[in-house]
């Protein structure tokens, strides 16, 4: 169905002499066949053939209202996540190392590269509803033969034939194909700029969530090497006892025994530290500056309240859930391209020129030559490839618009699950700071009348085992508390601010999820 013809193709060409009654009659006949578009556009059959598929809406997936207005309105707290939200921590090192990933790292560029693909597309759907213009020049050195349908003088001779040509042709975008088209290559071209803001994202979150884990390993080394100290100096006390007469050799093996445990700890967090560095060295696309790294500590991190409700809205700015709406935009606009491979194509084409048998007569007034006309195609009979591409084309509609429920359905599932669990790790932080408050003074009693020979070296060494769990747990909830706000950051879209499409169904201001109580 393609309706770029050429000018040797174009239909009812007006000669140069041709006379006045000729013109009218070509004049008279591109009307009727102007005219006759609608009646010819019946002989398309696509009835029957449509998307069946639904965006989900808030209401659907049973998310409440939020106060818009008023009182309540103005104790909401504030959701907005900013675009460089890594900042809000006020660790320099980390931002440093979230900007030279954003910088260096391999992935993005492949992002960078899908976008300029997709650019390229849309440019060349806008250059379809132009008008294309061409030049040619052509010069051939011939034989013509003796004994075919040339003249005399020309039959047998060997001449050279010329032709310079410049040709134009327009389609009329009556039935809006490449405006459709055009539509669709541009939700492509923002399905791959979210596409490269989700990328981007991970990737931040990925950079964040590994500095801290690796600063949670060097606090835990810290523990396990403050353990290793704390059961040298009671070696060293039962060693004092059993040479006074007040302990025996079970006391001096047992408290033996415990020091390699606490330096095989060390070390196995020695390992996990290496394989964080190695990681972190991989998405910071410098393994060198990885390696030298020092976090900063735990508690010097700034940590910012995670609110127990947000916006819907905001999972709206997801880049994720924003490509997968631009991607239904895309698809809606190529059913829209298909149903109008149904209609006519109607084109104009015109060239003008010179064509001369023999150089020396090429420029020459009566060598000039051109032609202007309409063309028209109409699918009748096709054996059913437009009907098979339009429902091919419903069917990629269909998976779009189950692909965006799909990812709609996972950023409330995330959003829910983080701000659950931004709840509780408070709640477990509170609880595990009274814990570790009781069992440090546990165990100074307890080693106090170890020490006076009141109690068993059993009974200290139970008593230090819970101050160790306690900063264990105390190390890995902070740890856990820095993490989950990552999460909040990257659930919420991480400042994204999306495009709309114009068939997209996001989620309003009104919805709200809630943290699980």
């Amino acid at each position: 169905m393609k309706n770029h013809l050429s000018p040797s193709s174009a239909p009812a060409l007006i000669p140069p002499t041709a006379p006045r009654g000729s013109a009218l009659l070509y004049g008279a006949t591109l009307a009727v066949a102007l005219l006759a578009l609608p009646l010819l556009s019946g002989c398309a059959d696509m009835a029957g053939i449509d998307s069946h598929a639904r965006m989900r809406d808030p209401a659907s997936l049973g998310l409440a209202a939020a106060p818009s207005s008023g009182a309540d309105a103005a104790v909401q707290p504030q959701t907005a996540v900013s675009a460089d939200w890594w900042r809000s921590f006020g660790d320099a090192q980390l931002d440093a190392l979230i900007t030279q990933a954003l910088q260096g790292n391999p992935g993005l560029q492949q992002a960078a590269a899908r976008i300029a693909r997709a650019e390229a597309f849309a440019d060349t759907a806008r250059a379809a509803q132009s008008p294309q213009v061409n030049g040619s020049l052509d010069a051939t050195r011939q034989r013509y033969s003796a004994n075919g349908p040339y003249p005399p003088g020309q039959a047998g001779a060997i001449r050279s034939v010329e032709t310079a040509r410049l040709s134009g042709s327009w389609e009329l975008d009556f039935f809006g194909k490449h405006r459709a088209a055009l539509a669709a290559a541009l939700g492509e071209a923002q399905a791959a700029r979210a596409d490269a803001e989700a990328a981007r994202l991970l990737l931040a979150s990925r950079v964040a969530q590994g500095y801290f884990q690796l600063a949670r390993l060097q606090a835990q080394r810290a523990v396990a090497e403050r353990t290793l100290q704390q059961r040298t100096e009671m070696l060293q006390l039962v060693q004092r006892r059993v040479q006074a007469g007040l302990d025996t050799q079970l006391e001096l093996r047992q408290s033996e025994g415990a020091l390699p445990e606490a330096r095989q700890q060390i070390e196995a967090l020695r390992e996990q530290e290496a394989l964080a560095r190695n990681a972190l060295g991989a998405l910071i696309a410098d393994p060198q500056t990885a390696q030298t790294l020092t976090p900063q500590a735990l508690a010097a991190i700034h940590f910012s309240e995670t609110p127990a409700a947000v916006p819907a809205d905001l999972l709206g700015r997801r880049p994720d859930v924003a490509a997968a709406r631009w991607r239904v935009e895309a698809a809606t606009q190529d059913m829209g391209v298909a149903r109008a491979q149904f209609y006519p194509n109607v084109s104009l084409t015109a060239f003008v020129g010179l064509a001369s048998v023999g150089l020396d007569r090429f420029i020459e007034a009566g060598s000039r030559e051109w032609g202007v006309g309409p063309a028209l195609r109409l699918p009748i009979f096709d054996a059913g490839r437009l009907r098979a591409n339009l429902r091919g084309k419903a069917a990629d509609r269909d998976a779009a618009v189950e692909s965006y429920n799909a990812a709609l359905l996972e950023a409330v599932r995330d959003a829910a699950d983080q701000l659950a669990s931004s709840s509780s790790i408070a709640r477990q932080i509170a609880e595990q700071r009274q814990a570790g408050e009781s069992a440090q003074a546990a165990y100074g009693i307890a080693r106090r009348r170890y020490e006076a020979g009141l109690g068993t070296y059993l009974q200290a060494l139970s008593a230090e085992s819970q101050v160790l769990a306690q900063r264990r747990l105390a190390v890995d909830l902070t740890a856990r508390r820095l993490d989950n706000q990552v999460g909040v950051m990257r659930a919420l879209g991480g400042g994204y601010a999306a495009t709309q499409p114009p068939t997209a169904q996001a989620p309003q201001a009104a919805p709200t999820v809630a943290a699980a109580r």
